[in-house]
């Protein structure tokens, strides 16, 4: 049996979803284009801050939130017609959280290249 590494998958993932810039994403989130989920901890979140008005999705919840069959989802949290824009810290669980979204079904994925830490240093606003 062959164990694949985190970094393989992460690589797989790359190769199937669309990343974005944290500019790209913050045009779209100004321009109410889209939902912009933070997958990191709650811990992350108390210890870094957020984006303001972002929707805070734990990555460990993700695919049952949003699963609108499964009794953990959440109705009305997000907007389902505009883009899922997903990131995490660094831009690694996002990744693999957009291809588990888009294996689900869902077509309008993306996530932030660089994660939270990229996102520091851009426009959005940090609270």
């Amino acid at each position: 049996m062959t164990i694949k590494s985190s970094s393989e998958l992460v690589q797989v993932a790359l190769e199937e979803i669309k990343t974005i810039s944290p500019e790209e994403a913050f045009k779209l989130f100004n321009e109410g284009k889209c939902n912009l989920i933070d997958i990191r901890e709650k811990g992350e979140l108390d210890k870094t801050g957020r984006v303001e008005n972002s929707n805070h999705i734990p990555r460990g919840m993700l695919e049952f939130w949003l699963d609108p069959q499964g009794p953990y989802f959440k109705s009305g949290k997000l907007d389902m017609s505009k883009e899922l824009i997903l990131f995490c810290a660094g831009g690694l669980r996002s990744a693999l959280a957009a291809k588990a979204l888009k294996e689900m079904g869902f077509e309008n994925v993306s996530h932030i290249d660089g994660g939270f830490a990229a996102i520091n240093q851009s426009d959005f606003k940090i609270v």
